[in-house]
């Protein structure tokens, strides 16, 4: 009895796929790694955001009311020129840092970054690092006469008096100090990434 199986053709056979070659598993690019720059970059940005939300809340909460005899004297931080520029200054660094914040955890979802980009942070992070360390030394001027005084001018101290103000103002100021130090290694950061992105490229 014969056999109805029929001789597999050879066109329709099962064709063996051989392995990639070397130079063809070479060629093919490992997947992206994750940048540990960028994430020191958002970290940094986010605490310089969150030292300066801190510092505006307790530089505008800064207010005490004592009593000279019978008629009530209030300290408050717009009655200082200074304070309102710390607070206007911290308030434009705090939005800044929200704002690279997002561009660096867009950055991080998508790897590939312009070099123009981190030219332009580089630049913004000195600009901001200027603007708050101005504003921290004006205050921290205005502070400290507060707090020692000026006899050569006659400048009394007023901190004896308004100790919770004063208080107020040396946190704040302290905050901001902090912001200016990260600000100083954001631009450290944002330079060393940007001459590595071009060294890459």
């Amino acid at each position: 009895m014969g056999t109805t199986d029929k001789p597999a053709d050879p066109e329709t056979a099962t064709k063996v796929v051989p392995p990639p070659s070397k130079e063809e598993s070479e060629a093919t690019p490992p997947p992206p790694k994750p940048d540990y720059l960028f994430l020191a970059d958002v970290a940094i940005r986010f605490l310089v955001f969150a030292a300066s939300l801190t510092s505006v809340l307790v530089m505008v909460t800064s207010k005490q009311t004592v009593f000279r005899g019978r008629f009530p004297v209030k300290a408050k931080f717009n009655h200082s020129p200074a304070f309102i520029y710390f607070v206007a200054a911290l308030s434009v660094a705090g939005l800044y840092a929200l704002l690279t914040t997002l561009a660096s955890i867009s950055v991080i979802w998508k790897p590939i970054c312009p070099p123009k980009l981190l030219l332009h942070f580089a630049f913004l992070d000195v600009l901001i690092l200027g603007l708050v360390a101005s504003a921290t030394g004006t205050a921290g001027g205005v502070a400290y006469i507060g707090y020692k005084g000026n006899e050569h001018v006659m400048w009394q101290k007023v901190c004896s008096a308004f100790d919770k103000y004063c208080k107020h103002i040396a946190g704040s100021l302290a905050t901001s100090l902090f912001a200016s130090v990260l600000l100083v290694l954001l631009v450290w950061l944002s330079t060393f990434t940007l001459h590595k992105k071009i060294r890459q490229d």
